[in-house]
């Protein structure tokens, strides 16, 4: 009886384990999504979309826990996190990843097309996935390339008309060069800083304006401080999210290649929300006092052409290249 008693415990015992071996080998994988977004906005919205996404598709293995509202950090912080490995994305522009390849920089032009639809085939194109694949040689890995974030425009403390009416006005950018020598080329002040101080700033009036999409001005509830919205739209924002190539390298293939197809889903999501927010923000903002001009978009235009010969880095004919793709 002790024998076949003591036989039934080590039975026992060895199913134990080789049940246990399994949970432990499926442990969750957690990837930290960073934004400076704030909770409800459309990033916030579509974030919380692709989360659901990633739980459906790895059934549960796999959780994007969402930091909005600069919770880990500066854009520039978080990006600095991820090279160095942490298991975090975050949303950037090209325009940040200009100190890696300054060719990226042009895809964040001002005026460089009307069309963003054009834009996003780019993104798709031979010469962007050789530039993906430079970038991870890098420690960057890009996992959602067809993001839109918006179409920029100005909000500011004094009615802008005209590139003239910008001449001495601080405007708020991100702290990456094409937006700052965007602004320039109109005839404003850059004034690169963090999203989540700009608020204070236009309250403290240490800047006069803010450039930006409306479902991000009116997040930020920046109508609250400046009531002169200016649709000069001299920004088709596509955006990134990316990581660090340096964890990405630690993840299952597979688990690399569902992140990629589900934000690719996310991305589209994303181009479907933007287009549908700006019009019902555009009459909340309205409502909210904020007085709406829609300039003659040429002059900006003309003025802002001269970006395009400020970085002598880029590889030559660089310009042409991109608008016969726009083209195309």
């Amino acid at each position: 009886m002790n024998i076949s008693r003591r036989t039934l415990l080590a039975t026992s015992a060895a199913a134990a384990a080789t049940l246990a071996a399994p949970a432990i080998a499926a442990a969750k994988t957690t990837v930290r999504v960073a934004y400076e977004n704030n909770p409800g906005e459309p990033v916030d919205t579509v974030m919380k979309y692709w989360a659901d996404l990633v739980q459906k598709a790895s059934d549960g293995s796999v959780e994007l826990e969402l930091y909005p509202s600069s919770q880990l950090g500066a854009k520039k912080d978080v990006i600095e996190q991820a090279t160095m490995g942490v298991n975090v994305i975050t949303i950037a522009d090209v325009g940040f990843l200009t100190d890696y390849d300054p060719d990226l920089g042009i895809l964040f032009g001002p005026y460089l097309t009307d069309n963003v639809e054009d834009l996003f085939k780019i993104y798709q194109s031979d010469w962007f996935k050789k530039k993906e694949k430079e970038l991870q040689q890098k420690g960057i890995h890009i996992v959602i390339s067809n993001y839109l974030y918006g179409t920029r425009q100005l909000l500011a403390t004094k009615k802008v008309s005209t590139p003239a009416d910008l001449k001495g006005m601080k405007i708020r950018t991100p702290n990456n060069i094409m937006q700052i020598r965007a602004i320039e080329a109109m005839g404003g002040t850059p004034t690169p800083m963090p999203l989540g101080d700009v608020y204070a700033a236009l309250a403290q009036g240490t800047i006069d304006g803010v450039e930006n999409p409306l479902s991000v001005l009116y997040g930020q509830k920046l109508q609250e401080q400046a009531k002169q919205l200016s649709m000069i739209s001299y920004l088709q924002n596509t955006s990134l999210w990316l990581g660090g190539q340096a964890y990405f390298q630690t993840l299952d293939p597979a688990t690399v290649k569902m992140l990629h197809d589900t934000g690719f889903k996310a991305g589209q999501y994303s181009q479907k929300v933007a287009k549908d927010e700006d019009k019902k923000i555009l009459e909340k903002m309205k409502a909210d006092g904020v007085e709406v001009t829609y300039p003659d978009l040429a002059p900006f235009k003309e003025a802002a052409k001269k970006v395009y010969t400020e970085f002598p880095d880029w590889t030559p004919g660089l310009y042409k290249k991109i608008q016969d793709q726009l083209k195309g």
